[in-house]
């Protein structure tokens, strides 16, 4: 790594393609939003030849239609997908955004990936690295996906590489720091204040070769003296971390003894490190400067991808059982194998509608052959998911992504990552396989969204296609969640934060034409009594003809919580005819849904019907009906109405340091902290109990006070009655409004 200069392969224009699996590289690059992530996919792509220019590649290289929010914000919000030849391999390149709120847009990424390269500014602060990535990397690590760290900005003054790695190892390396170290140091030039002058090159550990990209192109040169002297420490560290990782457990011992150990042995041994997640190695990169084509580093990137990070022969498939649930072999990662790939995203293009990115983790996809679409989404079956749906579909052209173009593809075989058009049935997490052998991949999971959003139509033209832009939306982002309330008649959309909102009212207005208004979010309130009454309903009227006749007298008492509405029948002697009982108890119903006091649901009490009267001619069904909702609303006039919130049980996961914090901010919310459970090293879960009301915007604030490292579920637990003061805010809307 570093000892061998390597000509750039691919060119602009052309797809790169894999005739094999060992020759692909699946690599997903996440950090912190304003890291540098996709600057340094263009320059990779720079490098490697994909491009003749320097600059954007094509507006970003998405791979749906250009987002003109991402546009206007200069803002990643959603996957993009690179691939680029080099050296005999192809590299698919997937950029996450770096912003919280799309957190599925990375979960896809890694998903589709083999290893993941973590990219950290030398122009941020330590603790934006730390609340950001610290998580995505212990998901790595749980499922022993490869990793290393790039480390980004070098180019500017003002920068300290070897304080940022020390970070780096502190963060990601807390078993073992010497598992976290860098393969090279920054060469700095000679032009900048107070010594901090920007790196122009990179001084090799393990080669002990300069590597000068001042020029654009990489030159190389053997360091003095005084350059050896200052990288030796480096050295020896980084030879020790290697050699503690080996496979050979007597290279230890030869090296303790003095002996020189050869720098093929170590690259060997260190590429097998990385492969294994054992070993995670920090490099630095940059553009290329101006007339350049290749950016400081991204030569040695380049090689430590194909030469350190494994082959998707190395990535273990997900599981896999037949639709009805039967169990089936693990997959192999063979061309010749049956056909199972998964949708890792899905887009809508504006001229060839749905475009499905998926990874093949077994077979060879082609165009114009019929596959099999099975799934659930990203929706957890068990657990209000819809269910199982299943298609034969006819696969539409294979393409492979570069900014706004879609380059065709003859074939996807096993290992690699394609688009593929007109998959109408296709949801984000199905499964693709052969019409003939259909098969059910184990899908990922997606982080719950809490944070609610509240739409109308903006006007009536907007009406008829809100239902269908929306579905669209939906179908297309799996971290949304539509809801049609049927509490408060509100249709809610479910975000994972406020940036997630603004870009979901953009794609409806920008992609299908719809505009919606966003209006106040409503919490399903109740009413209930707060002693027993009685009431009496009269509606007696004579206008000509038949009149109308009906008087009905009952009592009401309040019932437990979560009772609903009990009816009860206690007429004597046919006061109220048999068949106008059922009258009775639906209008008590129909007033208890509209309420008494504010507008919101009558809940928990028994209605009791003791007597009535009725005319032979003038009663009717219509009648006892309104005299049924008479009564409740006398009986309501002379007790106290109670008003009742929902109160949501609530676990938030977070690092020790923030408890604190949580806890306090809860108790300010009027929750009631039910309890804290450890929850792994260094990871409390504080469990409470807290008004629905008071938890709108949860998602925004827990974000704050953690610093972007808490998370939390909430379930319903109950309804309770709501403060006094805060009722009669409530009684008092409700009246200016009526």
């Amino acid at each position: 790594m570093g000892d061998k200069a390597k000509t750039p392969a691919g060119a602009a224009g052309r797809a790169p393609t894999a005739d094999r699996p060992s020759a692909v590289r699946n690599v997903v690059l996440v950090g912190h939003s304003g890291s540098g992530k996709t600057t340094l996919v263009e320059a990779l792509a720079q490098t490697a030849g994909a491009v003749n220019r320097a600059g954007r590649v094509e507006d970003g290289a998405t791979v749906s239609d250009y987002d003109e929010i991402e546009h206007r914000q200069q803002r990643s919000v959603q996957l993009s997908l690179v691939p680029v030849g080099w050296d005999g391999y192809k590299i698919n390149l997937l950029d996450t955004p770096g912003y919280a709120d799309f957190v599925g847009e990375l979960r896809a990424g890694l998903r589709a990936a083999d290893a993941a390269l973590f990219v950290v500014s030398a122009a941020q602060e330590a603790d934006a690295v730390a609340a950001s990535t610290r998580m995505i990397w212990e998901e790595c690590a749980a499922v022993g996906m490869p990793r290393a760290i790039v480390v980004t900005h070098l180019d500017t003054a003002r920068t300290d590489f070897t304080e940022l790695t020390a970070v780096c190892a502190e963060l990601f390396g807390r078993d073992d720091p010497d598992a976290v170290l860098p393969l090279y140091l920054p060469v700095r030039g000679t032009d900048g204040a107070d010594g901090h002058a920007p790196a122009t090159g990179l001084v090799g550990l393990l080669s002990e070769r300069i590597f000068d990209y001042s020029s654009g192109v990489r030159r190389e040169s053997p360091p003095d003296e005084a350059q050896r002297e200052l990288i030796a420490e480096a050295r020896a560290r980084l030879i020790e971390g290697i050699i503690a990782e080996s496979e050979d457990e007597t290279l230890m011992d030869r090296y303790l003894g003095g002996e020189e150990i050869d720098v093929k042995t170590l690259v060997d041994d260190l590429e097998k490190a990385v492969a294994r997640g054992a070993f995670h190695p920090v490099l630095a990169a940059a553009p290329a400067a101006d007339g350049g084509t290749q950016g400081l580093g991204t030569l040695e990137l380049l090689e430590l991808i194909t030469g350190g990070f494994p082959s998707p022969l190395e990535h273990e498939a997900p599981a896999v059982t037949t639709p009805d649930g039967r169990s089936r072999p693990p997959l192999t990662c063979d061309p010749e194998g049956p056909l199972v790939a998964e949708v890792v995203k899905t887009a809508a293009d504006p001229y060839v509608g749905r475009i499905s990115l998926v990874r093949v983790f077994s077979g060879t996809l082609r165009p114009d052959e019929t596959v099999h679409v099975s799934g659930h989404g990203l929706v957890d079956p068990s657990h209000n998911g819809h269910e199982l749906h299943e298609a034969e579909e006819r696969v539409g052209g294979l393409t492979s992504p570069f900014g706004r173009q879609q380059r065709p593809l003859a074939e996807c075989i096993a290992g690699d990552l394609a688009c593929v058009a007109r998959l109408g049935h296709a949801e984000t997490g199905d499964t693709v396989s052969a019409k003939d052998d259909p098969l059910l991949m184990e899908p990922w999971t997606m982080p719950e969204p809490l944070l609610p959003l509240a739409v109308q139509a903006h006007g009536k033209a907007d009406e008829d296609r809100l239902s269908q832009g929306l579905a669209r939306l939906v179908a297309e982002d799996p971290t949304l969640r539509l809801e049609q309330n049927p509490d408060t008649r509100q249709m809610v959309l479910w975000c994972l934060g406020e940036a997630h909102q603004d870009v979901a009212l953009e794609r409806l207005r920008g992609r299908y034409g719809v505009q919606v208004d966003a209006v106040p979010y409503k919490v399903a309130l109740r009413e209930t009594f707060g002693g027993a009454s009685s009431g009496r309903g009269r509606h007696v009227k004579q206008s000509g003809g038949h009149g109308q006749y009906a008087i009905c007298e009952i009592d009401v008492e309040p019932l437990p919580p979560g009772s609903g509405i009990e009816f009860v029948d206690k007429v004597v002697g046919g006061a109220v005819p048999r068949q106008f009982v059922p009258s009775v108890e639906k209008g008590v119903r129909a007033q208890a849904a509209r309420g008494v006091a504010t507008g919101h649901p009558l809940v928990d009490i028994r209605v009791t019907l003791r007597d009535g009267k009725s005319h032979s001619v003038d009663s009717s069904d219509a009648a006892f009906q309104t005299a049924g909702a008479l009564a409740l609303r006398e009986a309501a006039a002379d007790v106290p109405v109670h008003l009742l919130e929902p109160v949501a049980q609530v676990e938030v996961l977070v690092p020790d340091e923030y408890v604190g914090p949580v806890m306090s901010d809860l108790s300010g919310r009027r929750g009631r902290v039910v309890g804290t459970d450890q929850a792994g090293p260094g990871r409390t879960v504080v469990r409470a109990e807290v008004p629905e009301i008071e938890i709108g915007r949860y998602a925004i604030d827990l974000r704050s006070i953690s610093h972007g490292t808490g998370r939390f579920d909430r379930t319903y637990a109950r309804h309770e009655p709501m403060p006094p003061h805060l009722a009669e805010k409530i009684r008092e809307q409700a009246e200016k409004g009526s």
